[in-house]
């Protein structure tokens, strides 16, 4: 009975949660970018500020700068070290976090509405944004730490796939520079503080905020997270990227296991042909066994246990990507496959079969991708950084009804193009 009545408030808890998801938006006097849902199903309150200041912001000589300025902001702040602030997060049972990609640095908290552990945890939220002491022993822990991860990531040909793929796909691009051991050992703490004064800004920060308050209470908690900030510009993004020359890389490695990565840079946050670019990923290789890579790839001819097809739009045209392992002396054979079905595709687009089984999938599966306040909260902060339609949320599974064969492959044909696609092959014969 017990199980019955918690999936019962479990279901009612993410019907609520997507329900009225009506997002607020408004510039805090700091110039802090906010974005707010009111959400009073739980009393939790989720925060996540995110600023310009991922990895392909970082100095050409110093990649990593971006995630160890990240990761050291809570290991000292204010008159707290690291030790204290951890003990005081788990005395009010709320949770510090965060992450960085490319484009962004996200610092993210979650914690329980009422005054007293709201009020504690926003403290150590606001020193930790404000007042990062970056210690230096910290500093060398982390350093050692992440040098010690590219020297074994470096001996993985899955991650040496990725790295050289990455190099490839944006050659002179920061989206093309990934940490090395010797660009991590020239990171000093004065390059930390510089980053930040330059990157960690009111005028670069992006607010989102959901749950258990009301617009007063968001305001205030925007404003008192971001006023003092340091004065960093808004800035001017990132540089464009260049088209890469059709080309293949071959790498050696003693792996019994080829890694192969196709792809090129395709499609940016907020392109209209999104939704038929998704649609159609789903069909060519996004759906799992029903897609026609696993098909072709693994079905029909055993070449792979899995093989996939992604797009990841960032602020400058992210990557389309297909991967997969095989036996090494099966790589150029699986190889042919792969570009034979994206030929296919390229020229023809999906069947209506095809067609109507990806728009059921993504579209009757989008509420479960909103079914509470954290999922919800990370697309609030997407919509926020990259400048999305507010009511992209209520439009998504609309817009994915409407996506129609030709639009697939007039997408497809637009951001895929074949005299532009690089190939890395690690560990092939």
């Amino acid at each position: 009975m017990k199980k019955l009545l918690l999936a019962m408030l479990l279901a009612m808890v993410a019907t609520l949660a997507q329900a009225g998801a009506r997002i607020e938006h408004w510039t805090a006097p700091s110039g802090a970018q906010v974005y707010f849902i009111e959400s009073r199903v739980v009393p939790i309150v989720d925060i996540q500020i995110d600023f310009a200041a991922g990895g392909a912001y970082a100095p050409e000589d110093k990649a990593g700068l971006a995630g160890l300025t990240h990761g050291l902001l809570d290991t000292g702040a204010g008159e707290l070290d690291e030790e204290k602030i951890a003990d005081r997060l788990a005395d009010i049972g709320a949770r510090l976090g965060g992450s960085v990609d490319q484009d962004r640095a996200s610092i993210s908290l979650r914690s329980l509405s009422s005054a007293r552990e709201r009020e504690a945890a926003l403290e150590l939220m606001r020193l930790v944004l404000q007042q990062p002491m970056f210690p230096a022993a910290a500093l060398e822990r982390e350093k050692a730490r992440s040098i010690a991860g590219i020297r074994e990531a470096d001996t993985r040909p899955g991650s040496i796939a990725a790295k050289r793929f990455a190099a490839a796909l944006y050659p002179g691009h920061p989206y093309g520079r990934l940490p090395t051991v010797e660009s991590v050992e020239k990171i000093t703490r004065d390059d930390l503080l510089a980053f930040y004064r330059a990157h960690y800004g009111a005028r670069r920060a992006v607010v989102s905020i959901i749950g258990d308050l009301g617009r007063a209470e968001a305001e205030a908690i925007a404003q008192r997270l971001t006023a003092d900030l340091p004065d960093a510009p808004a800035g001017a993004g990132l540089p464009d990227t260049a088209m890469p020359a059709r080309n293949t890389q071959r790498v050696e490695h003693p792996a019994t296991q080829a890694h192969i990565h196709l792809g090129l840079p395709a499609v940016r946050r907020g392109d209209p042909d999104y939704y038929a670019l998704l649609t159609g990923n789903y069909i060519l290789g996004g759906g799992g066994f029903v897609s026609r890579l696993m098909k072709e790839v693994r079905e029909k001819r055993g070449y792979a246990y899995s093989v996939y097809s992604h797009f990841q739009p960032l602020q400058q045209p992210g990557p389309f990507q297909i991967g997969l392992q095989t036996k090494r002396e099966q790589a150029s054979d699986a190889l042919k496959v792969v570009e034979e079905v994206l030929a296919e595709f390229l020229a023809r687009g999906p069947s209506e079969d095809e067609l109507k089984a990806a728009r059921r999938n993504l579209a009757d599966g989008f509420p479960l991708r909103i079914d509470s306040n954290r999922k919800l909260l990370d697309h609030i902060a997407v919509i926020g950084f990259y400048g999305l339609p507010l009511n992209y949320l209520d439009d998504f599974p609309r817009r994915i009804e409407a996506v129609t064969i030709a639009e697939i492959r007039a997408a497809f044909q637009r951001h895929i193009k074949p005299e532009h696609l690089v190939t890395v092959i690690v560990a092939g014969d």
